[in-house]
């Protein structure tokens, strides 16, 4: 096993217990606790890592970054089946809103390849994919960054959509119930995502099958008022058909 491989193990194990010990990780790995130590030794002078006594336990920094690959890594086929679709909806020359989850991190990736669009987002994954992007135009909203995530929020991120005309918007949802309430765990997102909505001429939910049928704190809209919603084909038929009896477009990818 090399260097980078087993850095990556160590980083993701210290990561999903929160500290290891050297034994743990030695066993773990089947290597020496020399050779382990060494790993440690590397890992915190880059700052990934913070020495424990006898272990390790994850910088701040990249524990949050870990949790957010994590969850980008869930249900990955559907997501990017859901951003092929959505993609095919831009056309050159337009703008397009991206909120910060992970579905539009998805589609970020499909827009790279479209000729002379401008992207506008809350999302520093999201710009950080586009930025080398040749023919893709972004500007990142200002704000406050978000300490549970790598996004911006605050009364300066609402202010500048609100002079923003988009010509499409796609948004995430933390759940989605069967009366077609889209929910959202963090009040401040769900104001700032009721201000986007307001900031395009089309606006699309893009949620994959699993957020059906849930709820969180937060309610910042409902299915009837937005352009459709794109998901993917596991969402459950009888709950399309009811959305679509109450005039909601549902795409499915």
């Amino acid at each position: 096993m090399g260097n980078a491989v087993r850095d990556k193990k160590l980083i993701e194990m210290i990561a999903a217990h929160g500290e290891c010990s050297i034994d743990q990780l030695a066993t773990e790995l089947g290597v020496s606790d020399m050779t382990i130590r060494r790993d440690l030794q590397s890992l915190a002078e880059s700052g990934k890592i913070i020495r424990t006594h006898g272990g390790a336990a994850m910088a701040e920094s990249v524990s949050f970054g870990f949790e957010f690959l994590k969850k980008y890594g869930q249900h990955q086929e559907a997501k990017e089946a859901i951003a092929k679709l959505a993609a095919g909806k831009v056309e050159e020359g337009q703008s397009v809103l991206l909120d910060s989850g992970t579905t539009t991190l998805a589609i970020a990736t499909q827009l790279r390849a479209k000729p002379n669009i401008t992207v506008v987002t809350t999302s520093l994954p999201i710009a950080s994919r586009l930025q080398y992007a040749p023919k893709v135009e972004v500007l990142l909203l200002g704000g406050y960054v978000r300490p549970t995530s790598p996004d911006l929020v605050g009364a300066l991120t609402e202010s500048n959509l609100e002079s923003l005309c988009a010509d499409i918007a796609f948004i995430g949802a933390a759940g989605i119930d069967h009366k077609g309430i889209v929910y959202q765990q963090s009040p401040e997102v769900a104001k700032m995502l009721a201000t986007m909505v307001k900031s395009a001429k089309v606006v699309y939910l893009v949620a994959d099958s699993s957020k059906f049928g849930k709820t969180a704190l937060c309610r910042c809209g409902k299915l009837q008022d937005w352009d459709g919603i794109i998901t993917d084909r596991g969402v459950d038929k009888k709950l399309v058909e009811s959305f679509a009896k109450k005039g909601v477009q549902v795409l499915l990818a």
